[in-house]
């Protein structure tokens, strides 16, 4: 019997099928105790499959999906109008526990909306909300949330992703009290607008949180802290600004090694130690986040990811469905309730 079931958007993303295959066929080779199900329009994907040449692993199977949630689309449309997407029966697939989770590269409005109908929310949890465990120089990472699920929100909701974040770090590194910071442009207390404020208020507090104060972006990568909370638009924005220095830096360094011939020399003396670092700040290798505060798991990958970094977002959905993190968090709540 496999040891996990995943069911996969086959369709979503910039780069659809050109991303999403390749990853899948990837990840089957390596782990045959894996399913993977390749949802999405069958005769689009035989097709391909024909075209490129490739034979699917007996862990993969298809599942037929007649519609395609597009990049662009209202997410109520799509909730409303694509029921037989790629994307919403890759969801069902986990709501009738034939999958243990979903990944997609799609529209994440649309992916949030048809997650939360379908799987619906823990109780205590308002909306889900985007994690990511980002690098620091301490090797330990700092979870973020939200990076981009919700643009708006409330100050009990930043709570709420306060709560889900420490219990992420307690589940999967073992990290006792987490260290729960607010993104902030100043560690004064006095910094920040109404909503930081009024969260501060609240978290503070809340007995259960280790609330170490306002936190600066710079000192997130410092490993100063082990939870950041904010809202979507504000994570989302520092974690793009982040993947864009990273690749930046790898370019300038590229530029600089290909100047001359002496700088050639250098750069093949210093391969495997720029290697090994270029690893560790890796957006693509770095790529997948879950949806927290879902009965279930489902993961989103960068819409413009590569065949690579939507692999590695595969690999970030088999660890919260081994590590069971809707469980643990749905456990984690209800232990705060009768603790209150």
């Amino acid at each position: 019997m496999a040891d996990i079931q995943l069911s996969i958007d086959a369709m979503s993303g910039d780069h659809g099928l050109a991303t999403t295959i390749p990853a899948v066929v990837r990840a089957a080779k390596e782990d045959p105790q894996t399913i993977f199900f390749l949802v999405g329009d069958e005769a689009i994907l035989k097709e391909y499959i024909s075209k490129a040449s490739i034979v699917l692993a007996d862990n993969i199977q298809i599942r037929h999906a007649s519609q395609i949630v597009s990049m662009d689309e209202l997410p109520s449309l799509a909730l409303r109008n694509k029921k037989d997407s790629s994307m919403r029966v890759a969801i069902d697939l986990v709501k009738a526990g034939e999958a243990q989770a979903a990944i997609s590269a799609g529209n994440t409005g649309a992916l949030m909306a048809t997650a939360r109908f379908v799987l619906k929310m823990i109780p205590g949890i308002d909306r889900p909300a985007i994690i990511a465990a980002l690098p620091t120089f301490t090797g330990k990472p700092a979870y973020m949330l939200d990076l981009g699920a919700n643009v708006n929100c409330s100050a009990e909701q930043l709570l709420q992703f306060a709560v889900m974040g420490s219990i992420v770090a307690e589940s999967i590194d073992e990290i006792q009290k987490p260290r729960v910071h607010l993104l902030n442009i100043g560690e004064e207390d006095i910094k920040g607008n109404s909503l930081v404020q009024a969260t501060a208020q609240l978290i503070q507090q809340h007995p259960q949180i280790n609330y170490q104060g306002f936190i600066e972006p710079d000192r997130i990568f410092q490993g100063d802290c082990d939870v950041v909370v904010c809202d979507g638009f504000v994570g989302n924005s520092v974690l793009k600004s982040a993947e864009a220095v990273a690749k930046l830096m790898g370019k300038i360094l590229k530029q600089e090694f290909q100047k001359n011939t002496l700088n050639k020399l250098r750069g093949l003396i210093s391969k495997g130690i720029l290697k090994n670092a270029y690893k560790k700040l890796d957006p693509e290798i770095h790529n997948g986040s879950p949806l927290l505060g879902l009965k279930a798991t489902v993961v989103k990958s960068h819409g413009s990811a590569s065949a690579k970094a939507f692999y590695h977002a595969m690999m970030q959905a088999k660890q919260a469905v081994k590590h069971q993190l809707p469980e643990r968090i749905a456990e984690g709540l209800e232990s705060l309730k009768q603790d209150s």
